[in-house]
């Protein structure tokens, strides 16, 4: 067992005494591209959606130096027909870019990086005889064509020099030239098997292209076929909930809301695992990095990106353009940078289709909450802090005190929120309802008897709280407002979840600049 190649399984065993969810059908992926144009993957991910516990168990699985078919034979790889062919097969190197970034601040890392790689292959090769200038592409070369073997090479957290260097230092180009000359070069074919290199972000861009085009990448925004392995599915959560005796629902609450490719709902697979285990649902998103660092992105003064950020606090989507991010995060020149780069960060979901992002749940929103109270939005601070007054004036009918709240949310709002619609203000009302999220589910123009109710909160399970029908007019009444709740049967898609509600109309009238509400309650 060296330090770099030939690790062995040890690691995965340890995955394996722990409570593992099956994500072995990665393998059957990978496996299809060995030997093919397509040998080389890049796949990337936010933190703690399991970027290293697939390069373990890929390390496990193709590893020669070790057997480790007893720790797959009750998996879904075990009854893929590619198992036999590749398993335990090849030489592995296996680089953790965090084991470097960590030790070594030199311009030269790659130097060492090099270096300490070429010395273990020597160790494991101790026949082959290296030329006093060989780098460890020359070695491997030598070695492959002697032994006939191929090797895989496995990076884990690939990108850690492009995220933890400073701006602008010749590092990350050199490091992205030692990437070329080990997996573009023409000899690269005869050495390696595959390649496969996870971390956060995406290969960097040079100009429009990939400075590894040869590489196959799947991310946050184009995850391919690999998006049911990049975090926990709606039915690993329910099992792992069952298991455990967890709340589903809160799980589902807290955790899930990610569109990763045509995988509609996927949850943060580490905070599940955190919240079943610990038997508690809270926000395990501290650990994965600070929040200030998404503060530091918000506020970059780009055009329409304040708007944004508090358009998707208040629950909105918001279009976005991935396509020109360079995927490097020290090169950040427009809206569509930042909020490409908090897709990426997770801090945001992605539905490619409509090219839209948003904030996927619970827990994120929490953290966004906090970047946002590290910046300076003072109007959208104090508009969040009243959200809890304006829900408790909502459920004590107090219809004098809901206007007036909501009065102020679309002052403090302007910017963003013309006065000149009603979708605008409904707009508002998310944002000045953001409070109700702890105990409401919230839909905007949810589908509801003979129409579209314009906002309806909905309970969470265990909250002993109404539901609330919001329906919004713009220069007319409060009462036509509530009348139509009435005529379109807005409350008999309610009740399935509730008896008690709560019908709010709400009117804006353009000459007062002013808002008027009427509420009542049915059951209760």
């Amino acid at each position: 067992m060296g330090t770099f190649i030939n690790l062995g399984n040890e690691a995965f065993q340890r995955i394996r005494n722990s409570e593992y969810v099956d994500k072995s059908g990665l393998i059957a992926i990978v496996n299809k591209t060995l030997f093919t144009r397509q040998s080389f993957s890049c796949i990337t991910r936010c933190r703690r959606f399991g970027k290293s516990m697939a390069a373990e168990m890929l390390c496990a699985y193709y590893d020669h130096s070790c057997d480790s078919r007893g720790l797959f034979q009750d998996l879904e790889i075990a009854h893929h027909p590619s198992f036999e062919q590749h398993l335990n097969k090849y030489p592995v190197i296996y680089l953790d870019m965090t084991s470097f970034v960590s030790r070594f601040h030199e311009e030269d890392i790659v130097k060492i990086i090099d270096r300490k790689l070429l010395a273990d292959v020597l160790l494991a090769y101790p026949e082959h005889k290296a030329n006093e200038d060989d780098d460890l592409m020359d070695c491997l070369i030598g070695i492959a064509e002697k032994t006939g073997q191929r090797f895989i090479f496995i990076i884990d957290e690939w990108d850690a020099i492009c995220r933890e260097f400073k701006p602008n230092t010749p590092a990350m180009d050199r490091y992205v030239n030692w990437l070329r000359r080990m997996f573009k070069d023409v000899s690269a074919t005869r050495v390696f098997a595959g390649t496969y290199m996870t971390g956060i972000l995406p290969i960097k861009k040079y100009k429009t292209e990939s400075a590894l085009n040869n590489f196959q990448e799947y991310s946050m925004v184009e995850p391919g076929d690999m998006g049911a392995f990049f975090g926990f599915t709606k039915n690993e959560v329910r099992m792992l909930a069952q298991r455990h005796g967890a709340d589903f629902e809160e799980l589902e609450k807290w955790y899930d809301g990610y569109q990763i490719g045509d995988e509609p709902s996927m949850f943060n697979p580490n905070s599940v695992m955190q919240a079943v285990t610990r038997r508690r649902c809270k926000s395990y998103w501290a650990s994965t990095g600070a929040f200030d660092a998404v503060a530091h992105y918000i506020q970059m003064n780009f055009d329409g990106l304040k708007d944004d950020i508090i358009k998707m606090v208040a629950g909105e989507r918001v279009k976005v353009n991935t396509t020109k991010f360079q995927n490097d995060i020290s090169v950040i020149r427009n809206r569509d940078d930042v909020l490409t780069v908090l897709i990426h960060l997770g801090y945001l979901s992605y539905n490619w289709v409509k090219s839209e992002c948003y904030i996927p749940n619970y827990e994120v929103a929490g953290e966004m909450r906090n970047a946002v109270e590290e910046t300076n939005w003072t109007n959208l601070i104090n508009t969040l802090k009243q959200s809890e007054q304006l829900l408790q004036a909502t459920l004590d009918g107090d219809a004098e005190a809901v206007a007036r709240g909501v009065d102020a949310a679309h002052d403090e709002n302007t910017s963003i929120l013309s006065y000149n619609n009603e979708n605008s203000l409904a707009c508002v009302l998310s944002i000045a309802y953001y409070y109700a999220r702890n105990d409401y589910i919230i839909h905007r123009e949810l589908a509801t008897g003979k129409g579209f109710a314009d906002l309806v909160l909905i309970p969470r399970k265990n909250v002993n709280s109404p539901a609330i029908v919001l329906e919004l007019k713009y220069d007319k009444n409060a009462d036509g407002a509530i009348e139509q709740i009435h005529r379109r049967q807005y409350p008999d898609k309610v009740v399935q979840y509730t008896s008690d509600l709560l019908l709010v109309g709400i009117n804006y009238d353009r000459a007062a600049k002013a808002h008027e509400c009427k509420i009542e309650r049915i059951g209760g």
